[in-house]
């Protein structure tokens, strides 16, 4: 099963608390790489002893060059890259065959929820539906890990446990034999199915949408059982695993022969400088390889390592809860009450003893902070409006009566007024008649600037913005009086035509030569 540290490492105090987990041995680097780390020691000394007493001077000095040879050639293999992009696709395929794990919680709380009945039918129904779920949980494990495997070797284990009935296992072999290269893990979400069919038909269920919750809820649940045999059979390439391989135990092939120590005839070789035991050369060793041990270790987390999944656990877990879930507390619950906090809201005995200070919700990044713009970059900050919205009121293809400022051409206009100020032109008249009640408030609004001419700047701007909007204003009620005037003179029209084409047909039809008389007779 995982291993677990978290309360060890829960506060962090004095020197912290990752060195007091340096000393454990389950699932610790040690246990992965002493082996190999002895292996590697063997080689090290073992060419040490024999540069030292058994090789002549010619011999040393061959020695010598394979060994800068070597030292050199160790930096070519971009071991750091290779191992940190390959771990960092094992560790996120772990965590998510973790997350694909099914559990049968949701599934319970439906069931229990939604199939009604205190009977022995009705328990029945429940229990049976939860042992189904539990048993295809079961029969996937046994295909994915050695462990649930030596547990329940075949179909005999399984009914010896309550998970499988005799009639059932009967079934289950006779679909082997008819069907043996498929898995069947999907049969006892079938069988579910159709007890929560057969439950609906007897009325246990009281609507479709709850058939329907139920049926979903098991799929799901057979959908990531599917899943995991996926993980299972489908791992990552091959040759990406050889070759992590093969440059992790070329390069410290390559490192046996390069770190060695050969001060005797070298005197400038200042990477030997310790000639009894390879410090940083173990240490190395143990980074890369330990490196490697955590990709063996987590690339299958359903077999038997210290930290992997702990399935058996699961199983027994998920079949004791279901019957808790769908029997015991079937339609139970605690007898309801008034809470501490019904007519307020008021600390609890517990925060009144240990007098816990109140925690304020954690502050936003700028909420604090205080902006100060000098006086001469304010007007940057302001919006400049460069154009009105009185075409959008003209007739197409005709311009805007109003003529609008073009404050971009003077950066020192815009930036002292920063607001367009709209003059009347006198051509104006022909929009807007000049005889009209509109048009005199129009112009008393537009002369606000020059009665007033002794106003700040903020109020000039204020009444400017004001004269603006009332002449818009004024142009869409004009602008809809002139198009409602035409709709009516148009519908006029339409009435006239109208009315003189009907009058043309009667009397074509009253106007008959004889003709059409003594046809008509006849």
């Amino acid at each position: 099963m995982t291993v677990s540290y978290t309360a060890e490492v829960a506060q962090c105090r004095g020197f912290g608390c990752f060195p007091k987990l340096l000393l454990r041995w389950r699932a610790s680097i040690y246990k992965l790489i002493w082996l190999d780390l002895l292996i590697y020691l063997t080689f090290y000394y073992a060419l040490s002893l024999t540069y030292r007493f058994y090789l002549n001077e010619s011999q040393k000095e061959f020695f010598e060059m394979l060994v800068k040879y070597c030292n050199s050639s160790t930096s070519l293999i971009p071991l750091m890259f290779l191992l940190g992009f390959y771990v960092s696709v094992v560790v996120k395929r772990w965590w998510e065959q973790y997350l694909t794990l099914p559990w049968p919680d949701s599934t319970a709380v439906y069931v229990s929820s939604l199939i009604k009945g205190q009977d022995e039918n009705g328990r029945k129904m429940r229990r049976t539906i939860m042992r189904y779920v539990c048993l295809s949980l079961a029969m996937v494990f046994t295909r994915i890990s050695p462990r649930v495997k030596k547990r329940f070797p075949t179909y005999d284990q399984m009914v010896e446990v309550g998970l499988l009935m005799e009639n059932e296992k009967d079934i289950l072999k006779a679909m082997n034999e008819k069907f043996a290269k498929h898995a069947k893990h999907w049969m006892p979400i079938v069988w579910a199915a159709a007890i929560v069919t057969r439950a609906r038909k007897e009325g246990r269920i009281r609507d479709d949408s709850s058939l329907k919750t139920l049926i979903d809820s098991l799929n799901s649940f057979r959908g990531k059982c599917m899943v995991l045999t996926f993980y299972d059979s489908i791992s990552i390439p091959l040759v990406y695993t050889q070759l992590i391989t093969i440059a992790v135990y070329t390069f410290f092939l390559a490192s046996v022969f390069g770190r060695q120590w050969t001060g005797f005839t070298d005197p400038d070789a200042i990477t030997n400088i310790v000639d009894f035991f390879p410090i940083f050369t173990l240490l190395e060793f143990m980074f890369f390889m330990g490196w490697v041990k955590v990709a063996e270790s987590l690339i299958c987390p359903f077999g038997e390592d210290d930290d992997d999944f702990e399935l058996n656990w699961l199983i027994d877990r998920s079949i004791q809860v279901s019957y808790l879930i769908v029997d015991e507390m079937h339609n139970e619950h605690p007898e309801l009450l008034k809470d501490h906090f019904w007519k307020g809201l008021h600390p609890t005995q517990a925060s009144n003893i240990f007098q816990f200070p109140s925690y304020d919700p954690p502050p936003h990044s700028t909420a604090q902070m205080e902006v100060r713009v000098p006086e001469n970059e304010r007007s940057f900050f302001k919006i400049p409006l460069v154009e009105s919205f009185s075409h959008l009121f003209c007739k197409r293809g005709s311009q805007p009566e109003m003529p609008v400022a073009n404050l971009m051409d003077n950066h020192e206009e815009v930036s002292a007024s920063m607001l367009v100020i709209f003059e009347p032109d006198k051509q104006s008249s022909t929009a807007i008649p000049s005889n009209s009640v509109e048009s005199k408030e129009m112009l008393k609004t537009t002369k606000i600037d020059q009665i007033a001419p002794s106003l700040s700047a903020d109020q000039n701007v204020f009444e400017q913005l004001r004269a603006q909007r009332t002449h818009e204003r004024l142009q869409r009620q004009n602008y809809l009086i002139a198009m409602s005037t035409t709709t009516e003179e148009l519908a006029a029209e339409n009435n006239s035509q109208i009315s003189v084409s009907e009058e043309t047909s009667e009397s074509s039809q009253e106007f008959k030569t004889p003709q059409e008389d003594s046809k008509k007779n006849v």
